[in-house]
């Protein structure tokens, strides 16, 4: 797989959403987030994509449709992506569509990444809003191990090198093509258990249950060319690149995108439950650039064979890449969605769901056996071909940018606007 250019990082500052804030434009200043030709997808021409900018004239987001890398309005057919996720073929409508052209894709990714941010001209946004921010864990076998490692090590680096080398040794082949709920995963099961080793980690790897949790807030995701945040206090964390399926309120899969599912792992290392710490915090969930709907050219057996590319670049010249296969997946990601929603359980205004990743960082970064962590500024890229790259700048969650525009926020600004 190929990355898209190495930009060097720089040190623009934080302009995440809406909110308060400043002021004009600086082209000068967007190279760290790539291009426009980076971020959509290889064969964007032949896509059917759709996505969110906060719109400054309308004072609130709406829908649009990128086509031939021109920005179209759509918000006034359709007032959420929600809606649009809701049709019985949303591709198929929304490829019919119009709407009013408000700028290229790279005027809107330019402006949306800018140091100084022109307040005047739309940016991009996550591109959900109504959905449910959903994500499932533990669904690769490198994943599993870290998360053992996490449980048992408690955030002590030197204590999860030992862990891991014994981790490989002991269980990790056999993990690779058991299928979660087997009688074979029962036998691994009372093994471990007799020796010592199970965790409520394996139980959500190899047993009839998948890990699926509640990422963040609806409307709280970022998008692309902003900042990404973890916990100033958290000492050992990464990203975790995945791709994330669309889905509406039938359980209908209608499209995908990218997603980081921000993960910090002392905290969560140190109980279960601290995982709404761990995970749900400001910025740390985002998800783009775009969706790219389920059309003839691209559906869910093209996700199924997808590779997930990840670049970290740090300002300290630190560089890191890795790829994810979904081939490698344990849970097909069908069977993830009958497990998010169904009879048991049900989401009206549609679902994402993040779909794990087998991101193992263990690379070392500041000292042998201590693995990798995130320092302020890195930059990170997740890349696939089909679905462009989402590309996020590190910070403290406590300095990003406030998340204020929520649910009634958005239903006041589109009452106003005529569209309810």
């Amino acid at each position: 797989m190929t990355l898209p250019p190495s930009e060097p990082p720089g040190a623009p500052a934080d302009r995440s959403g809406p909110g308060p804030g400043a002021d004009r434009y600086s082209p000068a200043a967007a190279d760290w987030f790539g291009t426009a030709v980076d971020a959509l997808p290889d064969d964007a021409d032949g896509s059917v994509l759709i996505g969110r900018i906060w719109d400054p004239v309308a004072g609130g987001p709406s829908p649009v449709l990128v086509r031939h890398r021109d920005v179209f309005d759509i918000g006034t057919e359709y007032a959420t992506v929600s809606d649009i996720c809701e049709l019985p073929e949303p591709a198929a409508v929304v490829a019919g569509l119009g709407g009013r052209r408000v700028g290229s894709f790279a005027e809107l990714l330019a402006n949306t990444g800018a140091a100084v941010r022109d307040r005047g001209r739309p940016w991009l946004l996550a591109p959900v809003d109504l959905q449910a921010l959903k994500a499932a864990g533990v669904t690769f076998a490198v994943s599993l191990i870290e998360r053992v490692i996490e449980e048992r090590a408690r955030g002590d680096l030197a204590l999860a090198a030992e862990i891991r080398q014994r981790m490989l040794v002991d269980i990790g082949t056999e993990l690779r093509d058991l299928a979660p709920g087997s009688p074979e995963a029962a036998r691994l099961k009372s093994l471990l258990v007799d020796e010592g080793l199970w965790s409520q980690y394996l139980e959500v790897r190899i047993g009839p249950d998948a890990e699926i949790f509640t990422k963040g807030q609806v409307l709280s995701a970022v998008g692309t060319a902003v900042p990404v945040g973890v916990l100033a206090e958290s000492t050992w964390n990464n990203p975790e690149p995945e791709v994330a399926l669309v889905v509406a309120s039938t359980g209908r899969i209608v499209g995908a995108t990218l997603g980081n599912d921000v993960n910090l792992r002392d905290v969560e290392g140190r109980s279960a439950l601290l995982l709404p710490k761990a995970k749900d915090n400001n910025a740390s969930c985002a998800l783009g650039p775009l969706i790219r709907l389920f059309d003839e050219r691209f559906d869910l057996r093209r996700v199924r064979e997808l590779e997930v590319a990840l670049r970290i670049e740090g300002a300290d010249g630190f560089r890191l890449e890795a790829v994810s296969e979904m081939t490698r997946m344990s849970r097909d990601p069908q069977a993830l969605v009958r497990q998010l929603l169904g009879p048991h359980h049900q989401y009206p205004d549609g679902a994402v769901l993040m779909l794990g990743t087998m991101f193992a960082p263990i690379q070392d970064r500041d000292h042998p056996g201590e693995g990798f962590t995130h320092r302020p500024d890195d930059v990170v890229r997740i890349t696939s071909p089909a679905l462009g790259t989402l590309v996020n700048r590190v910070r403290h969650a406590e300095e990003c940018e406030p998340w204020t525009f929520g649910v009634r926020e958005l239903m006041r600004n589109l009452a106003t606007r005529g569209l309810l």
